[in-house]
């Protein structure tokens, strides 16, 4: 049997941090250096996963009880990238992840990266892992970090539109409440994945399907073609 032509499938747009990078310790290493800075108590993962929230700023008021300063922000968010990027090259994909980009693209559908990581820093990253031939694009933040991704995500499909990518076929694989604002914003759906940044009971929130494995991701999001 032949595979079915692309059209048959939808085009995934993957996020990154928490979702095919599996980085939940470097994150939360990461988080809570940058509150020792400031004396706060280090958060335990659970915890993490209950109150996260995007734009950043946004999660470490419910951690503080309070907004943090513009000069707080700033220390923070520098402690948290240098302890994270020190600590990137140790992290790896998750389970699966590269059996399902190739078997996705083997199949004759197309798929695409973005993610809200520094673009300078994410470009070279995918390409130590092996896996950017996997994709139609790559994109990362550009601009400043306490942002969400719907922006980010409308610039994405703009540069796909000359490969015949559309949002209405597009299903985004995340793992944050943000990756289903996004997608919504666009007329796009999305498949949130419970082995990053929030629980399950918070993911459930978005109203859209919640899966335990990225397999099961890719297997809803195949049914989404419809």
């Amino acid at each position: 049997m032949s595979p079915r032509p692309p059209h048959a499938h939808p085009h995934l747009v993957w996020d990154w941090n928490g979702t095919l990078l599996h980085d939940v310790d470097a994150v939360l290493a990461a988080t809570n250096a940058s509150f020792a800075e400031f004396g706060f108590d280090p958060i335990t993962l659970e915890t993490y996963r209950e109150l996260y929230v995007v734009p950043v700023p946004k999660f470490y008021e419910r951690l503080m009880g309070r907004m943090p300063t513009d000069a707080e922000w700033l220390v923070m968010d520098e402690t948290f990238h240098r302890h994270y990027w020190s600590a990137a090259d140790a992290v790896g994909l998750a389970a699966g992840a590269l059996e399902l980009l190739r078997d996705w693209e083997g199949a004759g559908a197309t798929q695409s990266l973005l993610s809200l990581a520094p673009h300078e820093r994410l470009v070279p990253l995918v390409r130590t892992l092996g896996i950017e031939r996997h994709f139609l694009r790559v994109d990362g933040r550009t601009g400043p970090s306490h942002t969400t991704k719907a922006g980010h995500l409308v610039r994405h499909l703009a540069a796909l539109e000359s490969a015949g990518v559309t949002a209405d076929r597009c299903v985004l694989i995340g793992d944050a409440l943000d990756d289903a604002l996004a997608a919504a914003h666009v007329g796009a759906r999305a498949v949130l994945y419970t082995g990053g940044s929030h629980s399950r009971r918070s993911l459930e929130s978005a109203g859209v399907p919640v899966v335990d494995t990225l397999a099961e991701a890719v297997a809803v999001a195949g049914e989404m073609a419809g």
